[in-house]
């Protein structure tokens, strides 16, 4: 019995010993910063801010529901910002495009695997050939497209800006006087201190206010004709402070990056297809 039951014990341990392995080698991979400043209370000011622009996934309320075979075709800027520019190309948005429209389970046929084709097919739903689009989608797999989508940034501008700062040196010239003219040693010897410490006061602030608006167009895979379109915009807000006091600083800046804000509105603007044209 004794000799029984420890080949049950045994086998129990080695059956919980498989399973944790089991779950520690499907675990998704961690990592750990190699930054000298690690753990530091900078770098966990600066984490808590990028951990507010971290990507986050959209639970898609029909994801369940199979949507139509599409294609996502690069859109159109129209801004006259040079910075927007010069990050941002239609291609970019629309390989945000194409991640989200599959992660609420549209059939994708991502852009890549069309090849030279892409750009003809482009010009057809851009300017609206209906003979040029049908041509097109006669071939292949493109037989079962349904919808062309295309996503274009109607707007990207700064609209407000502001900044408020305190430099201690005008204060602190102030108390120096005032313990100059108190007659005592005492008070001069106060006085000159509170001149060096206001006067080694200096605040700085500012903060920065975009608007980026994102509009989508649903076309008609045969005929090119527009089945719905949409609109959204988001403020990005950019913003840097920094303190220094007896010589000992702190100073922090940060905001949600371009990067992140088109991923954001190209996830409300699939949130809407999948709402309401599923």
């Amino acid at each position: 019995m004794n000799t029984m039951s420890t080949r049950t014990h045994v086998r129990v341990a080695l059956a919980a010993s498989l399973v944790a392995l089991a779950g520690l080698s499907s675990a998704q991979p961690t990592f750990e910063s190699a930054s000298p400043t690690a753990g530091s209370d900078s770098s966990k000011k600066a984490n808590e801010m990028a951990d507010k622009a971290m990507y986050k996934e959209i639970e898609y309320a029909n994801a369940k529901k199979a949507g139509p075979a599409l294609i996502v075709i690069p859109g159109e800027v129209k801004s006259n910002n040079a910075n927007f520019m010069q990050k941002f190309g239609p291609n970019n948005i629309a390989d945000f495009a194409e991640l989200e429209l599959s992660k609420a389970n549209f059939k994708v046929l991502e852009r890549s695997d069309l090849g030279p084709l892409l750009s003809e097919i482009q010009l057809a739903y851009t300017m609206g050939d209906p003979q040029a689009a049908r041509k097109h989608m006669q071939k292949g797999k493109l037989k079962t497209t349904k919808w062309i989508v295309k996503f274009d940034i109607l707007k990207a501008e700064q609209v407000a800006q502001a900044q408020e700062g305190f430099d201690g040196r005008a204060a602190g010239r102030l108390l120096g006087i005032f313990g100059a003219f108190s007659g005592s040693l005492g008070g001069a010897q106060a006085g000159a201190v509170g001149e060096t410490v206001a006067g080694s006061v200096q605040t700085k602030e500012s903060s920065g206010v975009w608007v980026i608006g994102m509009r989508y167009k649903i076309m008609d895979a045969n005929t090119t004709e527009q089945v719905a379109q949409g609109y959204t915009e988001e403020k990005m807000e950019i913003g840097a402070k920094g303190t220094s006091v007896m010589g000992v600083s702190s100073s922090a800046q940060g905001g949600v990056s371009l990067d992140t804000m088109v991923q954001r509105l190209v996830q409300k603007n699939v949130w809407d297809i999948d709402n309401k044209h599923k």
